[in-house]
């Protein structure tokens, strides 16, 4: 008889570990902490002598090999270990847990062990039992600790309100020379050591993901530098400046893994032995794939980026501009105007200038949705993107970002009787000034009028039948204003329009017939009855059609060359 222990480790709260703090060198750190956490530490934890299981060795199949653990898979805050023995198993998370503790303090980790027979039980029902359950009481159960928050003679930090034990001017952490010190407690202190590690992982990673291209983006991304601070985004001087803060999630992932798994695993129902074989490879090779996917889509956004940026003259100065067919912007100083702090696999956050948000936003999600994964279904996402001003506080915006994210997921849940397959989709906020309130809130204090929505918000990525409100359509709006004989050089018109726009359908006709303008610009499809009707009226069904274009247009710059527009699932009349 072969028992073995499936352990099942989670990390909690962990957005707020990531993103707690308005200083982005420590958020680029707690998500580098994050990362070893939950893989890397986890192959070194194993490989240690009293466990003594290789790395290069570590998903050897468990019931074949003479080493004691295996790993099914581990990454993106989760983690699932098969051990030979109960005693092999708490001994890991022992060891897991003190390194924690010890170099990234403020981490919490869950973790569940169940005993099973491999040659009788299913492996994938204990192990959707240990996180539907004994995972889940234990973040509940679980006592928050409480840290003694001092005494009168104690000082706290700044990002933390905890103890403070270090400022943050000690040479250990390699600030910037113009940054002005401030307490630290050991969670920030942490973070603050981890910096360099985590960009040079990054840069490395990137750069192994360029040179296999034939282009040469290589060799142009060398000539920049990942940045370490928002003010290093690419701010316009003496105009406003913004940063976008960008988050994506997959679409029902949690779920995509049971089944894919469950499927796998009942190919064998006579044998369990090679049903949970079944299992395990099915989980580790969709967790592989689907991190690989995410790492390309990166690096699409990155190929992409750099090969925009020029170096043009201007008063007989060489200045780096990011230029896209609608408008361009000076870069700041060397750095890139893009930082990752969560990349690989389908849970991903970027940071950069907010004039390039939207655009890179929609290049992954589309990049993501390319590769076939081992289920034989692509990655369908939904981001959420806040442009703020570039000093606005960080833990705010991605707040912002998250909120807007599950919007977006609520308009594809919306749809799954339709879809059962789901789709991309975004959602957005530009806000230059202050925030308060929820996105519901927001929105129904700035974009609600007395004939309906201003707001179009979320969208589809894609075209899909009929679907005025997608990503293809709604660029190709902004394109025309920009660009078309109607309405380019003509910004004082645009912005008329959209005054006009909160009157409703009666005034914006009127708007028409007075600049003697054939229609407004079609959305995609052209030829389908919305696009028409908006293009006549500016509104459908008391929702406006074009407040959102008019507001973002600023904030496109077009960088793709040569995009052909997607008109699958498209009908027209």
């Amino acid at each position: 008889m072969k028992e073995y222990t499936v352990t099942v480790l989670n990390t909690t709260k962990i957005q707020s570990y990531i993103f707690g703090s308005n200083k982005l060198r420590e958020n680029i750190g707690a998500s580098y902490l994050v990362k070893q956490a939950t893989d890397e530490w986890v192959r070194k934890t194993l490989a240690e002598p009293d466990l003594g299981v290789p790395e290069a060795h570590q998903q050897d199949p468990i019931e074949q090999s003479n080493w004691i653990a295996e790993i099914v898979y581990a990454g993106g805050g989760n983690m699932i270990v098969l051990f030979k023995s109960h005693d092999n198993a708490i001994e890991f998370t022992k060891k897991l847990s003190r390194r924690v503790l010890k170099e990234a303090p403020g981490i919490n980790l869950v973790v569940a062990h169940q005993r099973f027979n491999w040659e009788k039980d299913k492996l994938h029902e204990v192990v959707d039992d240990l996180m539907k359950n004994a995972l889940e009481q234990h973040k509940y159960k679980r006592i928050p600790s409480a840290p003694l928050l001092g005494l009168g003679v104690t000082a706290v930090c700044h990002s933390t309100q905890l103890v403070a034990v270090d400022t943050s001017d000690n040479p250990i952490y390699d600030m910037p020379k113009d940054s002005k010190p401030y307490l630290i407690s050991p969670e920030i202190a942490a973070k603050l050591k981890a910096v360099h590690r985590a960009n040079d992982e990054l840069k490395e990673m990137i750069e192994k993901m360029l040179e296999n291209k034939e282009s040469h983006s290589l060799d142009k991304f060398k000539k920049y530098e990942l940045p370490l601070r928002t003010d290093q985004m690419g701010r316009s001087r003496e105009e406003n400046s913004y940063a976008a803060v960008v988050h994506i999630d997959g679409n029902s992932m949690g779920e995509r893994f049971r089944k894919y798994g469950e499927k796998q695993s009942e190919e064998y129902p006579e044998d369990p032995s090679r049903a949970n074989r079944a299992y395990v490879e099915a989980m580790g090779h969709l967790s592989e794939s689907i991190d690989q996917a995410g790492k390309q889509a990166l690096n699409k956004v990155i190929e992409v980026l750099v090969d925009s940026i020029q170096e043009l003259t201007e008063n007989n100065h060489t200045v780096k501009k990011v230029v896209g067919q609608l408008g361009q912007f000076a870069i700041e100083g060397n750095y890139l105007p893009f930082r990752p702090l969560v990349y690989g696999g389908d849970d991903v956050t970027f940071v950069c200038d907010g004039r390039l948000g939207l655009e890179l936003a929609s290049i992954y999600l589309n990049e993501l949705e390319k590769p076939q994964m081992p289920d034989g279904l692509s990655i369908k996402a939904c981001a959420g993107i806040s442009i703020v001003k570039t000093h606005y506080p960080f833990a705010r915006a991605y707040e912002l970002s998250e909120a807007l994210c599950r919007e977006a997921k609520r308009l594809v849940k919306a749809q799954k009787q339709y879809e059962p397959e789901g789709f991309s989709a975004l959602d957005w906020h530009i806000a230059s000034s202050g925030l308060s309130g929820s996105v519901s809130e927001i929105r129904k204090r700035e974009y609600q009028v007395a004939y309906g929505e201003l707001c179009m918000r979320p969208i589809r990525l894609k075209l899909y039948s009929d679907e005025w409100q997608n990503w293809e359509g709604f660029t190709k709006v902004i394109n025309d204003f920009v660009s078309d004989k109607d309405w380019k050089d003509s910004k004082n018109k645009v912005l008329a329009l959209r005054e006009v726009l909160r009157e409703g359908i009666d005034a914006t006709k009127q708007f028409i017939i007075n600049y003697r303008l054939a229609q407004l610009p079609r959305f995609l499809p052209e030829s389908s009855r919305p696009s028409r009707g908006l293009a006549r009226e500016g509104w459908l069904n008391r929702v406006c059609g074009y407040f959102d274009a008019i507001e973002a247009m600023e904030f496109y710059l077009s960088l793709e060359k040569d995009v052909s527009v997607s008109t699958e699932n498209t009908i027209t009349e």
